[in-house]
């Protein structure tokens, strides 16, 4: 079973492209990168779990009703008597979210003694960045990861998400460099590859088994050792690129679970084409729905070609 880590939240999207001040109405979807990644991972076939917390109150009620009816192990999830479900307000400008994520949240809570499991039985950790902005959140991950490191594979989504560090940046590129070294496996955007260089970091200092750079509409790149590979991406019409990164996490890491791969993580050039076509292609079609929760189900990835690995 694949575990992730991280929040689960709403997110409120803007019914109509513009500036958040404008905007009258809004859709309630469920959110959260480390969730996203999980509920993709369940529409894919592949067993999961989300490490979290909610409030206890009628929006963390939805979210793990939600996530149970998409075949997520929810009994990880924990619920908070102090703090409220997080909550997130979306507008789309020509499909592109931007975001304004709300502080003081359940998630932001998380302790060790929320998290009642074995994690050196999980086949792979996944975590992201969001965590790292507020305690006691970052050090019971720090802890997590820390104690999983070299007995279970894991994986990080560099997710800056800059507004929870105003004025601490420089704490928040030592938890980056700190997750950086923890990694196994690696997916970052490019605009995010060009912020880190700009500020001191040369991923090549990393070491990390697998590296994926999403680049939107121009594919991604991914790099296993001396191998480098430009995978083209699918064209499609966007309506909403919302978890789109986190549809291509979810793709990137079922690919490796049914090549039998989370162990080894050892590829051929060929095998790491065809993840990453595949993962283009759910990350493409996930912009074609609105919310984040849109990652194709297996039997719809049948109508646009065969991939080796799949059942």
């Amino acid at each position: 079973m694949i575990f992730s880590i991280g929040e689960v939240l709403i997110d409120f999207i803007a019914k109509e492209e513009g500036a958040l001040k404008d905007v009258i109405e809004f859709e309630k979807h469920p959110g959260g990168a480390p969730a996203n990644v999980s509920v993709g991972l369940a529409r894919l076939g592949v067993k999961c779990a989300l490490i979290s917390k909610v409030g206890a109150d009628s929006f963390g009620e939805f979210l793990i009703n939600a996530l149970e009816r998409e075949g997520v192990e929810i009994k990880y999830i924990s619920q908070d008597i102090e703090k409220h479900t997080g909550i997130v307000f979306v507008q789309l400008i020509g499909a592109k979210p931007e975001f304004i994520l709300y502080d003081g949240v359940a998630y932001f809570n998380m302790k060790l003694e929320d998290i009642m499991v074995d994690i050196e039985s999980a086949t792979l950790i996944h975590f992201g960045n969001v965590l790292f902005a507020r305690e006691p959140s970052r050090s019971t991950l720090f802890e997590i990861l820390n104690k999983a490191k070299g007995k279970v594979p894991i994986s990080y989504d560099v997710n800056i998400r800059l507004d929870l560090w105003k004025g601490k940046e420089d704490a928040m590129f030592k938890d980056i460099e700190h997750a950086l070294k923890l990694a196994d496996l690696v997916k970052i955007g490019d605009e995010e590859v060009e912020y880190l260089q700009k500020n001191g970091f040369n991923l090549n200092d990393f070491d990390f088994k697998l590296i994926a750079i999403t680049k939107g509409a121009k594919g991604s790149t991914i790099i296993h050792r001396e191998i480098k590979v430009e995978v083209p991406s699918y064209k499609v019409k966007p309506t909403d690129t919302t978890g789109a990164g986190d549809a291509y996490m979810a793709a990137l890491l079922a690919s490796l679970s049914y090549m039998n791969k989370l162990k080894t993580l050892e590829f051929s050039k060929n095998e790491l084409e065809e993840i990453g076509r595949f993962s283009n292609l759910v990350a493409a079609l996930s912009t074609t729905k609105r919310g984040a929760w849109s990652v194709p189900t297996l039997e719809e990835l049948k109508h646009y070609g065969k991939f080796q690995f799949l059942p």
